[in-house]
C-alpha cells in the first residue's frame, strides 16, 4: 500500500499536513508517529514512540508487516526552548543541559527516524525522507550570531543529512532527502519570537503545510543526485 509516514505528528505544522493529506491523498496510508495522542479519524494509524531505538523498531516491524510502499517520509521533530530556557544571546547564556536535550530533539531523533525507514527502502523505492531544519542552521547565513544550541543542533543535522544522502545514493537510490525551514510558523515554538516578526512573515500551519506538499511529495524538481535538497518555504535553496 502506498504509505506516507510522519514523524513527530502531534505537532501544529503535522496536524495541519495530515488534513492537507487527506484532501490530496485520499488512496495513501497515513501513519503518524508521536510520543504524545493526536486528534484524528479512522483513516489515519497512529503508532505511539518514545524515540529510542527499541521503540522506533517497532514502527519499522509494524511498516514491513503491511507491505508498505512508502512514499514520502516527513521528520516534524524539533525544539527551541523549554521552560527554563530560551536561545542565547550570548557567550554566558550556554547550558550543558539544554545543549544536550536541542542535540537529542532536533538532531539525533531525526536520524533515528531516518535508521527505522531504512529497511523499507531499496533501489525500487521512490520516496522522499523531509526533516523540519532551519535557515539558522546554515554556517554561511549567519550574520546575527547567538542562538548558539539552536544553531548547532540545526546545523548538525544539515550535516547528518549530507552524509546520509551519500550512502542512500548507494543503498536507495530513487529516495531524496530534503531540509526544509518553514519559516516562522505561529506555534508555540515561535510564540516568545513574534513581535519580531516582520508583517507578512509568521504564518499560519495550513499555509506551510502545503508548501511542504507541494515541495516535497513528487515534486520533479528534486534532482536525484546523492545531495539533500536544503530549502525555504518558498522552494528556495539555502547556502549550507
Amino acid at each position: 500500500m502506498k504509505t506516507i509516514v510522519l514523524f513527530g505528528a502531534s505537532s501544529a505544522i503535522a496536524n495541519a499536513y495530515i488534513e492537507h493529506l487527506q484532501i490530496n491523498t485520499p488512496t495513501h496510508q497515513i501513519v503518524c508517529i508521536s510520543s504524545k495522542s493526536i486528534e484524528s479519524d479512522s483513516s489515519v494509524v497512529h503508532l505511539h514512540t518514545d524515540y529510542t531505538k527499541q521503540s522506533l523498531a517497532r514502527v519499522t516491524n509494524y511498516l514491513k508487516e503491511q507491505n508498505a510502499d512508502i512514499q514520502q517520509v516527513i521528520i516534524f521533530n524539533g525544539t527551541l526552548h523549554n521552560e527554563t530556557h530560551m536561545p542565547e544571546k550570548k557567550l554566558e547564556d550556554l547550558d550543558a543541559k539544554y545543549f544536550s536535550q536541542l542535540l537529542d530533539s532536533n538532531t539525533l531523533t531525526p536520524l533515528l527516524c531516518l535508521q527505522s525507514i531504512l529497511p523499507l527502502l531499496t533501489h525500487k523505492t521512490h520516496c522522499t525522507i523531509t526533516a523540519l531544519s532551519a535557515r539558522v542552521g546554515s554556517i554561511n547565513d549567519n550574520k546575527l550570531g547567538g542562538w548558539y544550541t539552536y544553531r548547532a543542533s540545526k546545523a548538525a543535522l544539515n550535516m547528518l543529512f549530507k552524509t546520509a544522502a551519500i550512502e542512500l545514493s548507494r543503498r536507495a537510490k530513487n529516495t531524496k532527502l530534503v531540509l526544509f525551514h518553514p519559516g516562522t510558523t505561529d506555534t508555540a515554538l515561535s510564540k516568545p519570537f513574534q513581535k519580531n516578526v516582520l508583517a507578512g512573515k509568521l504564518f499560519t500551519s495550513e499555509f506551510v503545510a502545503k508548501q511542504l506538499f507541494t515541495l516535497t511529495f513528487s515534486n520533479p524538481h528534486l534532482e536525484l543526485n546523492g545531495e539533500p535538497a536544503y530549502l525555504d518555504w518558498q522552494g528556495e535553496t539555502i547556502p549550507w
